[in-house]
Order: C-alpha cells, then structure tokens, then sequence
C-alpha cells in the first residue's frame, strides 16, 4: 500500500512539472478519483483543462477513459452509443456502449453546460447513481470520476441545476499569471519527462484504503460550524453535499499520507459548498476558519509552556523552583496523556511531544539540586534543551 501511494506522489509530481499553476487543481483531480467523485473545471480554452485529464488518464494503465465535446446538438449516440439495429429488429431499445460513456471509468466531458434535454436525464443517473438505463433495465457502470469543462457558468433558467450540483469540487480555472510559469510553459518544462503509471487495480486499493480512513469527532464538531455559519450568511449546501464531502477529506488524508482526517483538510471545501460565484468569498473566509488543527495548536502550548518552564529553572536553579518545575511538567504530562485518549488515532504526534516532557523531567530529577526525600540540596542544578 504504501508503494501505491508513493505512486500518487510521482504521478502528482509529474503532472506539476508538466502543467504550470495547477497545483491545486492536480491534486483535486487526485482526491476526485480515490473518492470516486467528480469535478468541474470553469475556465477559458487554452487553460490545459483537457490535456491535463488526458494525460493523467495515460497513466492509470487498464482504466477505459471517454472524452467528448458537448455542443447544443449532441445526441445521446454520441455519449451511451447507437442503437443497437439487430436487438430493434426483435423490438428491443438497445444501446451499444463499446467505447462510450456508459463503459468507462474515467471521463472527461467538455462544454458540459451544453447538455440538452436529450441526454441530460440519462446523465445525471450516471453521475450519481452510475447506473445507466438499457432498454428499461438499469446497468450498473464502472465509472469512478467525471471531469467536467466548461468556459462558463449555466445561466438561471437552463435546468441545468441538478447537473451543476453532480460535481462535488468545483474550480475557476485562469491562464498562467506568474512570468516565469509562462515562460516554463513555453519552454515545454517537463513535458520530456518519462512520466510515472499505477494500474487500475493499484488505483482501486486506494480507493479501499480511502474508504477506512478515520474521521475524528473535531472534525464532525468543525463541519456542523461550517453549515451554521453558512446558514447564517444564506448558504445552504444540501445535506447530501455534507455527506459526500467526507469522501474528499479522507481522500486528501491519505494522499498525505495520514490515516486520519484532520481540521487542515477542510480546506478542501471552500471548492465544495458554494453554488454561485457571489457566494465563493463568504465560503472561503469561513471554511478556513475552521481548517485549523486544534490537536497542533494544543501541542505547540504545550510544548512553549515546557520549554518556558526549563526557561525559568535556568534563571533560578533554586530547589523550591526546582520541585514547582517537576510539578508542573507532571501536569503537563497528564494533559498529554489525556489528548490521547480524546485523540485516538494520532498516538504518534502526542507521543513526540510526551517524550520531550518525560526527558525534561528526568532531566530535573537526575541534576536537580533539591532532594525530594531528605529536602535538602544535593547538586547544582542545570539542564540541556
């Protein structure tokens, strides 16, 4: 497993030294497909939205990958397949689906926006659901993620409510702004590279392993925040949003690495829980308020406080100091040995800062010049930090 996921460093790696300024997007992309959720990518042509799909589909060897441009016309041959002319003489409404939509595991559909009637029922079963309807009887298909492209916003009006609200990440994507990006991106940086691969059944255990990732109730605690003060501004993210959402935590846990959501990972929502653009900016102040790991801030004062204390038995290296110092670094360690019982899981990080206090108390203990059974000074006192 842990192969597998220094596979999606490499991959990741890759495809920010081929593809400028996307580095936010890359890794959405990532969380997408081990959540098996899907994402949108609004932004102007020639913003590499497409080649940067096409080129991460290469390198999941066995994935079937679709790509198709929508336009007002497009008829639903186009994306589930034609009818199938040796079942219609029999009286059968079949599709042949070899190489379309309903076959593959990742797709890329751009202009989405231009969707009609016509296929719009069938896809949005797809997205959600990934069930396609054969002649009146559901098909269960294998597809993991789809990328949408757009260079707009649907307009107010088009129906096209339902399928804006499929993609669970969303992502204004712009041209390359900084100078020397560009002039990488002419230079065609990284673009000679061999680029790395991971099968499908690589890609699936990822998926397997997202799935256990552990969530901690500061978390849950963090996300019911977050939908009050939404609230309070007029933002209503539908309670299925909410839901789907662990998904993309978990996911973005294991892709660094970690085996347990933490608060930092929220900051992936501020992509998740807007629905219209005036609504991004409130989204984004309030989600990061909250992408913050109260656990790290703890153990930082913690850690200060220790080292404050060792601070002052330094300036004065006196026995009654000395034995307020022991104490205080005791208390400290019950804290911590607390935190690990409220923070089941995340064992490793309380631990390197409990260390760090039982060295300091058997430093004290070992140079400290107060005697704890007779009271009487034994040493000079001093200590290493």
């Amino acid at each position: 497993m842990e192969n597998n996921l220094a596979k999606i460093d490499e991959i990741k790696d890759a495809l920010n030294a081929r593809f400028q300024e996307r580095e936010a997007e890359i890794e959405a992309i990532l969380v997408a497909a081990l959540a098996r959720q899907h994402i949108l990518m609004i932004g102007p042509a020639g913003t590499a939205k497409s080649a940067l799909v096409m080129e991460l589909s290469k390198m999941i060897q066995g994935t079937q990958y679709f790509q198709w441009l929508l336009t007002r016309f497009s008829t639903p041959e186009e994306l589930f397949g034609p009818l199938s002319l040796r079942d219609l003489e029999q009286g059968v409404y079949k599709r042949n689906t070899k190489n379309k939509m309903p076959e593959a595991h990742v797709a890329f559909l751009d202009e989405i926006f231009k969707a009609n009637s016509a296929i719009l029922n069938s896809l949005l079963t797809l997205l959600n659901e990934r069930v396609f309807y054969n002649d009146g009887a559901p098909v269960q298909v294998p597809l993991m993620s789809v990328i949408g492209a757009s260079n707009e916003f649907p307009e107010d009006g088009e129906g096209l409510e339902a399928l804006f609200d499929r993609f669970l990440l969303r992502f204004e994507v712009d041209y390359i702004a900084d100078e020397a990006n560009f002039i990488a991106m002419m230079k065609d940086s990284g673009q000679h590279q061999q680029m790395p691969v991971m099968t499908l059944e690589e890609l699936i255990d990822l998926q397997h392993m997202t799935d256990q990732v552990a969530i901690q109730d500061d978390v849950y605690t963090a996300l019911l925040k977050i939908r009050n003060e939404l609230k309070d501004e007029g933002i209503r993210p539908s309670d299925r949003r909410f839901k789907q959402s662990l998904s993309l935590l978990q996911a973005r846990a294991l892709i660094n690495k970690r085996q347990t959501v933490l608060p930092e990972d929220l900051i992936l929502l501020e992509h998740s829980l807007w629905e219209t653009t005036d609504q991004k900016e409130a989204v984004c102040v309030i989600v990061r308020r909250h992408a913050q790991d109260a656990l790290v801030k703890t153990l930082d004062s913690l850690k200060k406080e220790a080292k404050d204390i060792f601070g002052r038995v330094r300036k004065d290296p006196s026995a009654e100091y000395g034995m307020e110092a022991t104490q205080k670094l005791k208390k400290l360690e019950a804290e911590l040995d607390g935190l690990k019982v409220r923070h089941e899981g995340r064992n490793e990080e309380i631990d390197t800062v409990l260390l760090k206090v039982k060295s300091m108390q058997q430093e004290l203990a070992v140079n400290s010049m107060y005697d704890g059974e007779t009271g009487q000074d034994t040493s000079g006192i001093y200590y290493r930090m």
